[in-house]
């Protein structure tokens, strides 16, 4: 029995350190870097060839080809190895940085972006906000501190939309999706609309208006500062116009409105994705780097 655990345990480690494909092997962008590394080891050999010319024997011929050959093939697959396991990628815009990477928000220096629903509610009691979210991990964090973080909603600089006064519970204040109501180092940003059942729900068009306003607000406030921000919309959100999105889909966005909206950080600050390490199996690094 003692054998059949252990082995049992080996197995599930092994299954944990798997590497999982997110990179074809006929990947064009890794044909185009091998290809860029393939002239420089021919450079290299073509300069060795001047200094140690090869016997003229055909068999030794033959075996150095073979050997060059299986060289090459394992260049190719160390690259296509190690782009499978990138957990990192580093993109510049404008001379901005934006960093993508595995972490915890929470131990991020500079500023740290909260994905909050449109209503800026404090309640979590899993009906409106969920203890397993982002939002209701935070909240609970803070939870000796929820008088202060209502009074920095109630003092927002932002004029609400409208106002549910039919709403049951929760808020009344509808704000613009993308708004920020800033607590100390916390950006509490609205980033999902909310039904009659309290669902979170967004519409395509919706999600990237959420992220333009939200960097137009950055600029103003972000003052030198570093800004780490979650993947908006990888929780419960639900996309009414798309039956299904992907991780790397709501990420290549992300990085899309941070390069249309022209903010600039400049060094040392920086932004920084930060992936949970629950879905680092669905994110491709290596392809973000063509992004």
């Amino acid at each position: 029995p003692e054998n059949k655990v252990r082995l049992t345990c080996g197995l599930e480690m092994v299954k944990k350190e798997e590497m999982k494909i997110k990179v074809s092997i006929f990947d064009k962008r890794l044909f185009g870097s091998y290809l860029a590394v393939l002239s420089v080891i021919s450079l290299l050999t073509s300069f060795g060839l001047i200094a140690f010319q090869l016997p003229d024997d055909f068999s030794t011929r033959v075996v150095a080809g073979i050997i060059i050959f299986t060289l090459l093939v394992i260049v190719f697959l160390a690259m296509w190895v190690h782009a499978n396991l990138e957990k990192s990628a580093s993109l510049n815009f404008n001379n901005s940085t934006v960093e993508i990477k595995i972490g915890d928000i929470f131990k991020e220096s500079g500023l740290k972006a909260i994905p909050f629903n449109e209503f800026f509610d404090t309640q979590v009691d899993e009906r409106i906000i969920a203890s397993t979210t982002l939002n209701g991990i935070f909240l609970k964090k803070l939870q000796g501190r929820i008088g202060e973080i209502e009074h920095a909603i109630e003092s927002i600089n932002k004029t609400p939309i409208e106002s549910v006064d039919d709403r049951l519970s929760g808020k009344k204040k509808r704000y613009e999706l993308g708004s920020i109501c800033q607590f100390e180092d916390y950006l509490m940003v609205a980033f999902s609309k909310f039904d009659k059942d309290n669902r979170a729900h967004l519409k395509m068009r919706d999600y990237i208006e959420s992220l333009i306003n939200f960097w137009n607000e950055v600029d103003i406030i972000y003052a030198g500062r570093s800004v780490s921000i979650p993947l908006f919309g990888s929780g419960i959100t639900r996309f009414h116009d798309y039956s299904s999105i992907s991780e790397q889909e709501l990420l290549e966005l992300i990085i899309w409105s941070f390069k249309i909206s022209r903010v600039k950080f400049t060094y040392p600050s920086k932004v920084s994705v930060v992936i949970h390490e629950s879905i680092v199996d669905k994110i491709n690094f290596y392809k973000l780097k063509g992004c």
